[in-house]
């Protein structure tokens, strides 16, 4: 038997003992280590997403251990570690051919659709499971999926060397954003978020300018880029408002990386004349996949990325509710995981 944490209603997690399963064809059976919570995680939480999949066992920032592998599995060795990409397409649709697996007509994704890591073990297609080195701690390869999020945003973005970009939002993926930015070479790389803190977190870990105050972001992007507003401009909050915030700091011939999730009904007006003729775009990005999960599996393993910032609040499984209850309290607690093993 194993112990799992299931969230049967929003704000309620039970601690429940289930049967470890056991995997099948194709399949392997991953004795989990750490999980991170995500912002998606905590909408699921609230009752703002995926209720109707309640109740449910959420988590799909893991890692773990190879425990036991199913017929027809080739490649993967039990005992080693590993993480897991947590999009599960059909494989052969016009989509996932082009690695676009959220729009597969079948899509599910663990810890959303289905059953996810909050659990000593979980079974999952042996094609994901993406071997990782031994040395390297748990509490990093945690780290795996939502840096995959963020390389994939960069990468459909095209950002590149000395681009200036704004970040609106510095919690862990906005710092993320931050820290992949200054990879890449962009500059300057400008960062808001109303916590101060959190600014400041950003600015340790890579940013060029700070901004806490949002009646300073405006002068402040027009004096980092000599009057023309950034090239880029990532939304990592998730609000309306801020939205059309981006928009009005992009420069003429600028981009808009929607990242951040609003809700179903949120609407953006879009200047479609000044979008036309300034040859401004806009392009949407969530989730890592396929080999968005090896090169931050890579730039991990490598040292791209400061992780101290995210690997010191843990709690064990049973304490799951108070971490989520307490959650919106620690703000400076940049990322919170849930251990299990290791």
């Amino acid at each position: 038997m194993m112990r799992a944490a299931v969230l049967v209603e929003p704000g309620r997690f039970e601690i429940e003992d289930r049967p470890i399963p056991k995997p099948g064809r194709g399949e392997a059976l991953i004795k989990i280590a750490r999980v991170g919570i995500c912002g998606t995680d905590l909408h699921i939480f609230n009752g703002h997403y995926a209720s109707d999949k309640l109740p449910l066992i959420p988590g799909h920032e893991f890692t773990g251990t190879i425990a036991a592998v199913g017929s027809d599995v080739v490649g993967l060795n039990v005992g080693s570690n590993a993480v897991v990409d947590m999009n599960i397409g059909c494989g052969h649709c016009y989509w996932c051919r082009r690695n676009e697996i959220l729009n597969c007509p079948d899509m599910q994704q663990m810890g959303i659709t289905m059953d996810g890591a909050f659990a000593e073990y979980m079974v999952v297609p042996a094609r994901l499971v993406i071997p990782a080195p031994d040395d390297v701690p748990f509490d990093v390869l945690a780290l795996t999926e939502p840096l995959a999020c963020v390389v994939r945003a960069a990468r459909k973005a095209q950002i590149t060397f000395g681009q200036s970009v704004l970040v609106i939002g510095a919690g862990p993926i906005g710092n993320l954003h931050v820290q992949l930015l200054r990879t890449i070479g962009a500059a300057p790389i400008i960062v808001a978020d109303i916590s101060s803190d959190r600014v400041d977190m950003a600015v340790e870990c890579g940013a060029d300018i700070g901004v806490s105050d949002p009646a300073q972001l405006k002068q402040a992007v027009l004096d980092a880029t000599d009057g023309r507003g950034v090239d880029v401009v990532i939304e990592s909050v998730g609000h309306p408002g801020l939205y059309r915030t981006a928009l009005s700091l992009i420069r003429k011939g600028g981009h808009l990386a929607a990242f951040g999730l609003t809700g179903p009904e949120e609407v953006l007006d879009l200047p479609i004349l000044n979008t036309i003729l300034q040859e401004n775009s806009l392009k949407g990005s969530v989730a890592g996949m396929g080999q968005d999960m090896h090169d931050a599996l890579t730039m991990l393993v490598h040292g791209r990325i400061q992780t101290e910032p995210f690997t010191s609040a843990n709690y064990i499984l049973d304490d799951i509710q108070l971490a989520f209850d307490t959650y919106p309290d620690r703000p400076a607690d940049i990322k919170t995981q849930i251990v299990l093993a290791g």
